[in-house]
């Protein structure tokens, strides 16, 4: 079954594709890199203008719970300026985390050790308690930081996690609009900066604003076939938990 699925996709592409000389590919390929070459460039005005956000001091004090014990946001830089927070989607009730964000999270555990190198930390916060969370992470073989926000309203505070009561009347802040939103958990990504012992809010980002963590994407971006996500019911429907792919 799974052979015939491949070779349905295979012919859908053939008959999609044009086939032409080598002469006449390179024409086609110039003229992308063009494209390209202006996306980067764009590309690099983008990252320069979110470096120009204005900032928000942190006035509230958030303690999140690790193995080895009670940490604060400023404990979190580890001395470092800059500090980077993926918000992992695990609500407490769950018995495991976000599938999603367990692809994510697949993609940026190798970055964190050059992130240090540029004077930033990184860490992952959930709602779930520790127990579940260290469980979890065991299963996945995952290294980096991940701490729980169980006792603190700071999943709330950068709307990633929704009361059940804004759940309800459909008046759930995510991605910078009020809007019916069917879950407990959403993903995100924050970023703060530390000067002297004040801390900075300075930027966040949801939804398809986490695609440039996600390394797969981007190399299936580059082949022909791309994502094949185009008849899925959402973009990650196909995605698994590293541990539930069928061995090949």
């Amino acid at each position: 079954m799974g052979q015939a699925s491949t070779s349905t996709v295979e012919t859908k592409e053939k008959t999609r594709k044009a086939v032409v000389t080598h002469e006449e590919w390179v024409e086609a390929r110039k003229a992308l890199l063009a494209r390209e070459k202006a996306f980067t460039r764009e590309r690099d005005a983008l990252s320069a203008a979110r470096r120009e956000l204005p900032m928000v001091k942190v006035e509230k004090r958030y303690v999140f719970e690790e193995s080895s014990g009670k940490r604060t946001l400023a404990e979190l830089f580890d001395g470092k300026r800059q500090l980077i927070i993926y918000h992992f989607m695990f609500d407490p009730s769950w018995d495991e985390g976000c599938k999603s964000c367990s692809f994510v999270a697949d993609n940026f555990e190798s970055s964190i050790v050059h992130l240090a190198a540029r004077d930033t930390s990184f860490a992952a916060i959930s709602r779930a308690p520790l127990a579940k969370l260290e469980r979890f992470k065991k299963r996945m073989g995952w290294k980096f930081r991940w701490l729980s926000s169980s006792d603190t309203d700071f999943n709330y505070d950068y709307h990633v996690s929704f009361r059940p009561e804004d759940v309800a009347a459909n008046t759930v802040e995510y991605n910078y609009e009020k809007k019916p939103f069917p879950m407990s958990e959403a993903p995100g990504l924050s970023v703060f900066l530390r000067e002297g012992n004040d801390i900075f809010h300075t930027y966040s980002t949801y939804t398809r604003g986490l695609d440039l963590l996600i390394n797969t994407y981007n190399y299936l971006d580059l082949t022909p076939l791309g994502r094949q996500e185009q008849e899925l019911p959402y973009g990650m429907a196909w995605v698994r938990h590293h541990d539930k792919y069928s061995a090949p």
